[in-house]
Order: C-alpha cells, then structure tokens, then sequence
C-alpha cells in the first residue's frame, strides 16, 4: 500500500508524465465518441444505472481511500487509525449493496474527487502558466464530482441534454479532443 501511496502523492507525479496522459485518454476517448455514436450514445445513456461499473468503481474508489488514510501521516488522530479503517470498509459494504440507485454516477463522482490530488500535486508550483490547464480540469473534475454524489440524477440530465441534439453530442466531442490536443502539445512542448 505505501508504494503505491508514495507512487501518487510522495513526492507526486510529473506533470509531463500526467499531461500525456491526460491528453492522450481526452483525444482517444473523445475521437473514439466522434466516430462511434452508435456505440457511445447507448452506453452514455446506460451509465447513470450501470451496476457492473458501478460496484467495482466503488470497491477501487473506497480501496483508494482506505489506503490514502492508512499511509497519510495522520499526526495527532493515529490513535483512530485502525477505526476509521474499519469504517471506512463498512461504509464501503454498505454502500455496494445498500445504495443502488445511481451507484455508477456517485462512483464516478468520488473517482474524480480522489484523481483531483495527484493531478493538482504535479501542476503544484510549476513554471509554465500552461499547467493551469490540468489544474482547471482537475477543479471542474472535483466541483462536477461533488454534485454527482449528491444529486445524482444530474448526469442523467446532463447526458440526455448532451444526446437530445446531434450538434450537442458532435460539439462536445470535438471540444473534448480539442482540449486533451491542448494539454497533449503543452505536455510534450513546454512541461
């Protein structure tokens, strides 16, 4: 568990490294979404209600946490380690077999909460003003993340606005690959 803790957060990850990422899942995912809609449209329109994504999301964004809190350096509250462990596996149960409705979405909110710390870590106190690309995805990832989890018929909403009209769905594709080429070139080029 610490080395993968170490791996994300001590001393971080690069930014080069992350803008590729980023940039290349954001061109992939996006081109791939232009040119399918056949396959894309469907599956967008499943997601919000989508079990089989959503208990393993679950499980991942709760074993994520579990080992946030169980490497942290916890300072005066090491003495509730083990509790706040065993909560948080509680919870986790809990949730995967209470907590049914919407579960993909609400899981995809706290992975975008939880992937908002490494991504902030590398643009942190970095020289090119270009950073602040992954720091603004990283934000509206995190802000969209909490109100999934709170009011998750919201992406239902947004998905079916997005798929009501064909120039929607086209546009928002497009200016999702945009954006990741954006981050891609400043990666390679400037961080």
């Amino acid at each position: 568990m610490q080395a993968i803790y170490d791996f994300l957060y001590d001393p971080g990850l690069p930014l080069k490294a992350v803008g590729l990422v980023i940039g290349i899942w954001l061109i992939a995912s996006h081109v791939f979404a232009l040119l399918k809609p056949d396959i894309v449209k469907p599956w967008l329109k499943a997601f919000p209600r989508n079990e089989k994504i959503g208990i393993p999301l679950v499980i991942f964004c709760f074993a994520w946490g579990f080992i946030i809190w169980s490497c942290m350096d916890l300072g005066e509250f090491y003495k509730i380690e083990r509790v706040v462990q065993i909560i948080i596996a509680g919870v986790c149960i809990g949730v995967v077999t209470q907590v049914r409705e919407f579960l993909a979405v609400r899981a995809l909110g706290f992975l975008l909460i939880l992937v908002a710390a490494p991504i902030l870590d590398s643009a942190f106190l970095q020289e090119p003003q270009s950073r602040l690309l992954l720091v603004a995805l990283a934000y509206a990832g995190a802000v969209k993340g909490m109100f999934w989890i709170g009011i998750p018929y919201l992406m239902r909403d947004q998905i079916n606005w997005v798929l009501a009209e064909d120039v929607r769905y086209k546009g928002g594709a497009i200016a999702g690959a945009v954006y990741g080429a954006l981050v891609l070139v400043c990666a390679l080029a400037f961080w």
